[in-house]
């Protein structure tokens, strides 16, 4: 039975990643849900395009034992992180990170998806691939120049245009 996934949603998000996971997960029957790491529902893309996701991130918190999967999809993470990382969704969005990493659970995301891994120490010697201008922040992993890393439970990859040299073994993996 294929696993169920469940993705976060960066505000803004890159559009083009998001829905390169979304659609794989779809075509191959993966049940996943959608959640905004945001105040409400309602984010947007990169590009202003309004995207009403399926819950916020505040309501996954305690629930992680119900997916299989984080896949932390990524936008314009690092400035808008930066500027609101003590925001309640962001401090709650690593406390999940961080949980499922704990748990073992597959960790899956694009651009500085392996910097958000990171932060919460559950990189710890693991190879993992980051957007290049990120590559400095890896601290508890070690980053590659590779387009994209498979290590253990982490498949990561440098951005959103890497995505598909990891997805066959992501949807592999996901239905095993």
């Amino acid at each position: 039975m294929a696993k169920k996934v469940a993705v976060l949603a960066v505000n803004p998000v890159n559009g083009f990643g998001l829905f390169q996971y979304l659609e794989a997960f779809f075509e191959n029957g993966i049940s996943y849900k959608v959640y905004a790491v945001a105040d409400s529902k309602e984010i947007k893309t990169n590009s202003g395009i309004t995207l009403m996701a399926d819950d916020v991130v505040a309501n996954l918190k305690g629930h992680e034992d119900e997916y299989d999967a984080l896949v932390f999809s990524c936008g314009d993470a690092v400035p808008v992180f930066q500027q609101n990382a003590d925001k309640p969704y962001n401090v709650t969005m690593l406390e999940v990170v961080k949980a499922f990493g704990e748990k073992g659970k597959m960790m899956i995301g694009h651009c500085a998806a392996a910097m958000m891994f990171d932060f919460t120490g559950v990189t710890k010697g693991k190879k993992v691939a980051v957007h290049p201008l990120a590559k400095a922040a890896i601290q508890n992993g070690k980053a590659t120049d590779s387009p994209s890393e498979i290590d253990g439970n982490f498949y990561t990859a440098q951005d959103e245009n890497h995505i598909w040299t990891m997805m066959p073994k992501v949807i592999a993996a996901l239905k095993a």
